[in-house]
């Protein structure tokens, strides 16, 4: 992902020691299952894309065994992430996250094309992923005159803040013209996504914060 950190872990202080391989097999499970629904996958589809079988793919979701590393690396080139995203949450330190300049992993998301790419940058360790910063940039219109764009729908919020272009901005019914400079927020269980592109190359910041379990 192009992270780099400082942990601040002083002598003594525990590490995985105390995990047992249940705890790991659990860990990767909810990672797996996370990275599927955030890409918008069933489990049908995940097992094709990774070449498991649907059994198989099931049992790592629920922390019914210990995945291979040439199996996380099947699930990692699925998904589009390094196959260490599978063990964030298992390290005790707490440390700060930085994409440099031209990071972030590029991820698979539906609409993309060679005019739209979607780079996540990057996520803080732990058991939930609590927030969720996406850079968009589309730099050309579909060739297709009839292009419909994907609507998305999530839990918790979102914030768009734009960086350059302008974009019309589709939210349930209505339409909304974001120009350089705009935010807009709004709840993820309402039908949003780009409807138009008015003045391309067009670039925003997207930050999903997820809710919390009860």
């Amino acid at each position: 992902m192009g992270r780099t950190s400082q942990p601040n872990k002083q002598p003594g202080t525990p590490g995985h020691e105390g995990l047992t391989p249940e705890e790991v097999s659990r860990v990767i499970g909810d990672r797996v299952r996370d990275l599927r629904l955030d890409l918008g996958f069933t489990m049908e589809r995940l097992a094709e894309e990774s070449g498991l079988s649907l059994g198989m793919l099931s049992k790592i979701e629920h922390g019914q065994t210990s995945p291979s590393l040439s199996t996380l690396t099947s699930l990692a080139n699925a998904t589009g992430v390094p196959f260490t995203a599978f063990f964030r949450g298992l390290d005790e330190e707490h440390d700060a996250v930085i994409v440099p300049p031209g990071g972030g992993i590029e991820i698979a998301h539906e609409g993309g094309n060679d005019g739209r790419s979607y780079h996540d940058l990057g996520a803080l360790r732990g058991p939930l992923r609590e927030i969720e910063p996406v850079l968009v940039s589309i730099t050309k219109a579909d060739a297709k005159a009839d292009e419909v764009f994907p609507l998305f729908q999530h839990g918790g919020v979102e914030m768009i803040y734009m960086l350059e272009g302008t974009v019309e901005y589709g939210y349930g019914s209505k339409r909304y013209v974001l120009e350089p400079g705009a935010t807009m927020q709004f709840r993820g269980e309402v039908a949003h996504g780009p409807t138009k592109l008015i003045d391309l190359p067009i670039r925003f910041l997207s930050l999903k914060v997820h809710p919390l379990p009860d």
